[in-house]
C-alpha cells in the first residue's frame, strides 16, 4: 500500500504502545469516556495470539474521536503511556468493512423473524 492511497481517518484512532495484558473490553471502557464507540479491537499475533502492543478504537461521531486522541496521547493505560492518533486507512479497506458491518447487522436484527 503505497501512501498516496491512504487516507487520515476522522473516526477512528490508532493506539500504540499498550500494555500486552490489556484486551479490547479495557480499550473501549478507557475510550468510551469520550464518546459512543463502535468498536475497538487489539491487534494478535496470528501465531501465538498475544497481542502485538497496539490496537484500534472508532468512534461514531468524529468529535469524540478528536477529544479521546487530544486527552488519550501521552496517557498511561495499565501503566504504560500510549501513543494515540488518527488512522491512515486504505479507502478500499474502508468499503469494505462498511460492506460487512452492513452484513452483519442485516443478520442481527433483533425485529426479524428466524426462518425454521
Amino acid at each position: 500500500m503505497s501512501e498516496d492511497n491512504t487516507i487520515i481517518s476522522q473516526t477512528k484512532l490508532f493506539v500504540g504502545g499498550l500494555n500486552w495484558k490489556l484486551r479490547w473490553k479495557d480499550l473501549r471502557e478507557e475510550f468510551s469516556k469520550f464518546g459512543e464507540v463502535a468498536f475497538a479491537r487489539v491487534k494478535l499475533d496470528q501465531e501465538t495470539n498475544k497481542s502485538r502492543g497496539f490496537g484500534f478504537v472508532e468512534f461514531v461521531n468524529p468529535e469524540d474521536a478528536a477529544k479521546a486522541q487530544k486527552a488519550m496521547d501521552g496517557q498511561e493505560i495499565m501503566w504504560r503511556a500510549v501513543k494515540v492518533d488518527f488512522a491512515k486507512e486504505n479507502p478500499d479497506r474502508i468499503q469494505a468493512r462498511e460492506d460487512a458491518i452492513a452484513g452483519k447487522a442485516k443478520e442481527e436484527d433483533p425485529n426479524e423473524i428466524p426462518e425454521f
